[in-house]
């Protein structure tokens, strides 16, 4: 999907760059498969802010996604190619032989009238949005919507452009690159989706006005340099000078660069072959 740029008519058309919606056939989602979504504002079921900057987002409707791809044996044709508020990937409706339809993420490639399976146990073609076990698919594939436990859905790279490739098989494990750097062991029991996520240009996109990040559900964040002293360890001060020079903290005192907040013999750890720069 290509990047679509505007005539600077305006000050914010000249900064903005967004996703061309060509490649999307459907303008509507499928009444059957959307759920109602409560916006929160950040607010905990006690109505205290625990998110600050966040609120005044535009309705939307949850699409229900079918991450377990748990209808095997069944060949899936795709309908549509639709947008998804909720998520940086396009989503694909995909209708089975008993008219029973569904949502999965789009992969890189797929178009409409294309057919994708799901596989319990036997190997399938290596095309985008294929799902099968990790033993089966070969060294060297990118795969997206993965496993951490078996049978329980797609958990990790699910993101726009977002593809892990298998480096390595050993035993009951497979050695994943995932798109941070970080080398992991994933069960061989575990499912994947043959290829990348689709929409891959979402990192190139350019909002180009605040108004646009508003209608996303963010609201304006204040630096803690420009708080009074009660409100943040870096406020105070005269003028821009502030408290001199401290060393970066959250409102709470937590330092926020560099400050590893991960705890020691995590349970996860033990699958960590190499961790992201």
């Amino acid at each position: 999907m290509a990047i679509k740029k505007f005539k600077p008519t305006t000050p914010s058309l000249r900064w903005t760059k967004l996703c061309d919606s060509k490649e999307l056939t459907k303008k509507r989602p499928e009444k059957s498969l959307v759920r109602p979504l409560k916006s929160s504002g950040g607010r905990n079921v006690y109505g205290r802010i625990t998110v600050r900057y966040r609120g005044g987002a535009h309705k939307r409707l949850y699409r229900l996604i079918d991450f377990k791809r748990d209808k095997f044996n069944s060949l899936a044709k795709v309908l549509a190619i639709e947008y998804d508020p909720n998520r940086a990937a396009h989503i694909a409706l995909v209708e089975y032989p008993d008219k029973e339809k569904r949502y999965i993420l789009a992969p890189l490639g797929l178009k409409i009238g294309n057919e994708v399976a799901s596989s319990r146990n036997e190997a399938l073609d290596l095309k985008p949005g294929n799902h099968m076990l990790l033993s089966l698919i070969p060294i060297g594939m990118m795969v997206h919507n993965v496993e951490l436990v078996a049978g329980k859905g797609g958990q990790i790279v699910r993101s726009a452009g977002a593809g892990a490739l298998i480096s390595a098989r050993e035993k009951d494990f497979v050695h994943l690159r995932l798109p941070s750097g970080e080398i992991r062991l994933i069960s061989t029991k575990c499912h994947a989706t043959i290829g990348q996520v689709g929409n891959v240009e979402h990192s190139e996109i350019s909002y180009g006005k605040a108004g646009r990040r508003r209608w996303l559900g963010f609201r304006p964040h204040v630096r803690g340099v420009a708080m009074n002293p009660v409100d943040h360890p870096h406020g105070g001060g005269e003028g821009k000078a502030g408290q001199g020079n401290p060393h970066p903290v959250s409102p709470w005192g937590m330092p926020t660069k560099g400050f590893k907040t991960r705890k020691k013999g995590k349970y996860s750890d033990r699958f960590i072959v190499k961790r992201r720069k």
